[in-house]
């Protein structure tokens, strides 16, 4: 293995580059950059660490943060739980409407219903005397 000198290493990273933006018809040059490679780094860490804070600010100091998964107000969950119980309560109230309707259709068109009654009722004997 070789070993990396680091003297070598911040020399390339100091060495002059030229980098030339021409016109592709007249060849002509419209842009001329002169650069080392350190220069473009701490360019492109600057850039990327800017992004990163304004996008970290962006989420942190507006609402968009709500609509992070799991992050969200400490009373959304109980008025979730509370519209939950809500529903529930409201959809077995029509439920419960709803076969109260359709019994009242039933005795309005005279159809019977589908199960019949079929237990025999013992009913004791009045003693019937006319005195």
């Amino acid at each position: 293995m070789s070993i990396l000198n680091t003297s070598e290493t911040f020399k390339r990273l100091k060495n002059k580059y030229r980098l030339v933006v021409m016109n592709e018809d007249t060849y002509e040059e419209v842009v001329t950059f002169k650069l080392d490679r350190l220069s473009v780094y701490i360019l492109l860490s600057s850039t990327f660490l800017i992004l990163v804070s304004f996008t970290v600010a962006l989420i942190v100091f507006t609402p968009l943060k709500y609509y992070i998964p799991g992050y969200g107000r400490r009373n959304s969950d109980t008025e979730f739980k509370l519209l939950k119980i809500r529903t529930d309560s409201l959809e077995q109230a029509v439920n419960y409407k709803d076969k109260y309707l359709d019994g009242i259709k039933k005795v309005l068109t005279g159809t019977s219903p589908g199960k019949l009654d079929t237990v025999v009722l013992k009913m004791p004997k009045a003693d019937v005397s006319n005195d």
